[in-house]
Formats: structure tokens, sequence, C-alpha cells
């Protein structure tokens, strides 16, 4: 069990990348070429992000797409841990043969 929250993409994107360089989710979408409400959401954490948006990200800022995809990984893996997290206990592993 991890003992820190787990941190959501668009928090990071905004928190890390907006902020610092003040840019606001539209100026960015803008940017991105996708519609203002894909980058306001994110930021808003109502939603995650896709390849398609770890693409424009990471060329825009320079980054790796990896990158914006394994925050996403490892946030839906730290829900679905809290979420089900004494059900996967339960689970008995695989001994081998």
């Amino acid at each position: 069990m991890r003992i820190t929250p787990p941190v959501h993409p668009g928090e990071y994107l905004s928190e890390e990348f907006l902020a610092p360089l003040a840019i606001t989710p539209y100026g960015l979408a803008a940017k991105l070429g996708v519609p203002r409400t894909r980058i306001e959401r994110l930021c808003k954490q109502e939603t995650g992000v896709t390849p398609d948006t770890a693409l424009r990200l990471a060329q825009y800022f320079g980054t790796a797409p990896d990158f914006w995809m394994n925050l996403q990984t490892l946030y839906d893996l730290t829900i679905a841990e809290q979420q089900a997290g004494s059900s996967i206990a339960a689970i008995k592993p695989m001994r081998a043969a």
C-alpha cells in the first residue's frame, strides 16, 4: 500500500508546468490544437491523460510521451489499489511447479 496520496496528472500539469510558465489551460489548448475543454477538464482532474494528449504535451513541453502516460498509469493504479486493496491482498499467489 502506498502512503502518499496519488497525484493526478492534471494537478502535475497545472502546478509544475502551467503555473510557473504563466500559461492558462485555454492558452495551452490553443497551442496543442485541442479543444479548450480537454485541458480544462484535465487540470480540474475530471479526466485523464489520453495517448493523444500525452503526445501533444510531450511535443510542446519537450518531455517524453511516456512521462505523461506513466503519471496517468501510476494515478490509476494507486486509485485501484485503494479501492480494491483488501480483495487484491486476499488473492493467493500461484506457486511455481
